[in-house]
Parts: C-alpha cells; sequence; structure tokens
C-alpha cells in the first residue's frame, strides 16, 4: 500500500499532502527530491509539521491560512490530490484553469460535531487554480480512491 492509499484510507492522521504542478513547481527545487513525481507535479507526504514548513517554503503562504482561504468555494479535487475541477470555471471560461497546488490532511471521526465528522475520519483537500481562484473538498475517509 502505497503512502497516498494509507492517507486516502486514514492511516495517517498527523501526515499532510501538498501536491505542485510541474508548471508551478521550478525543475531544480529540491522538494522533487523528496516528493513522488506525477504525471503533472510532485506529491509529498509528510507529517504534519514538516509538510506545513514545506507548503509555505513552496507557496509562500501558510497552509491554514491557505485553507481557510480556499474554504469559501466548493470544488471537485480528484482522489489522487492532484487535479481537480475549478468552481470558477463556468463563470471565467476563457481563463486557464489547472491545479497549481494542493494541500490535504485529515481528520479522525468526531461523533460530538456530527454531519460528515460523525461518519468516519475526513479528508480536507484545499487547492490553488492557474485563474488565480482557490477552492476546497471534503469527503469522508473510503468514500473515494485515488483516480
Amino acid at each position: 500500500m502505497s503512502n497516498l492509499d494509507e492517507f486516502l484510507a486514514g492511516e495517517r492522521l498527523d501526515d499532510v499532502v501538498f501536491y505542485l504542478s510541474d508548471a508551478y513547481l521550478d525543475d531544480d527545487s529540491r522538494l522533487r527530491s523528496v516528493g513522488t513525481e506525477t504525471d503533472g507535479g510532485v506529491r509529498l507526504i509528510l507529517d504534519g509539521e514538516t509538510g506545513r514548513s514545506a507548503f509555505e517554503a513552496g507557496t509562500g503562504m501558510g497552509a491554514m491560512e491557505f485553507a481557510k482561504t480556499a474554504m469559501g468555494a466548493e470544488g471537485e479535487i480528484a482522489g489522487s490530490l492532484d487535479d481537480g475541477t475549478c468552481p470558477f470555471a463556468e463563470e471565467a471560461p476563457d481563463d486557464d484553469h489547472e491545479i497549481r497546488f494542493v494541500f490535504a490532511f485529515a481528520e479522525a471521526q468526531n461523533e460530538e460535531v456530527g454531519g460528515l465528522y460523525a461518519e468516519g475520519d475526513v479528508v480536507h483537500a484545499y487547492a490553488h487554480c492557474t485563474c488565480g481562484e482557490s477552492y476546497s473538498h471534503k469527503w469522508v475517509v473510503g468514500e473515494r480512491d485515488a483516480e
């Protein structure tokens, strides 16, 4: 089972996933040597503190501040955490709408909170699009596979 599969199964609740597209990441970035190359970029699965630091180093913004900004719009982020559908594409169809980067973490089931959190562990994913907008997507662990 890969690190991503373990994360998506809720077995790495202390870790975060950070994905950077090739278009956003410099060819000589040291993040390439730390992460796993994908078809369109690099995915890193790191312990929470290291992951938040890597996110800040790679994007210039704090992970949780980015997440709060992205929560304002709900979009579709692939289970593989390296692709998505920007919810602003209909409003601005002439703009380019490709994932620049994704930040994701999983939160343990919490029946007291209710909603999705009562159903199981929840993956929170936040994406930044080439159009300049950010969006979020969350789901209960086990309801999606890495695509």
